[in-house]
């Protein structure tokens, strides 16, 4: 699964809806609150454009901002991180790096017993997939 995904601009929207694609290929924001939440158990978050995975269940926290927040990627995790001065702030960006979809930010401000980063992820950029049952 890390063969790099390309696709042209139409290619995507074909795919994702307007919210979606704005977010994840224009590096929009949903607005705080507005993602209904992730199902209970245990499970995987995958990038909602190309299926990598991304972050896991046991990563995930609540850490008040309004948008799904985790400690630190899934182990092996193919995210890539880049300076962002947009809005006249200097942030740090994360992204997808199959497919290059914009995720949202990492901040130094998360659970110090956790390492002490919050990884505040765009809920439309996210996919969740329970694990399997075992049997």
């Amino acid at each position: 699964m890390n063969d790099k995904v390309t696709k042209s601009a139409a290619e995507w929207r074909a795919q994702l809806n307007d919210l979606t694609y704005r977010v994840t290929r224009e590096a929009a924001t949903e607005r705080p609150f507005s993602h209904p939440g992730f199902a209970e158990g245990p499970g995987a978050f995958t990038c909602t454009c190309c299926g990598a995975p991304l972050f896991t269940k046991d990563e995930k926290f609540e850490s008040g901002c309004g948008w799904p927040s985790f400690t630190a990627p899934a182990e092996g995790a193919g995210i890539d991180e880049h300076r962002d001065t947009s809005h006249g702030m200097v942030r740090t960006e994360v992204t997808c790096a199959r497919c290059d979809a914009h995720l949202g930010h990492v901040f130094p401000d998360g659970p110090p017993d956790r390492g002490g980063m919050r990884y505040c992820i765009n809920g439309v950029a996210l996919d969740f997939k329970p694990d399997e049952p075992e049997g």
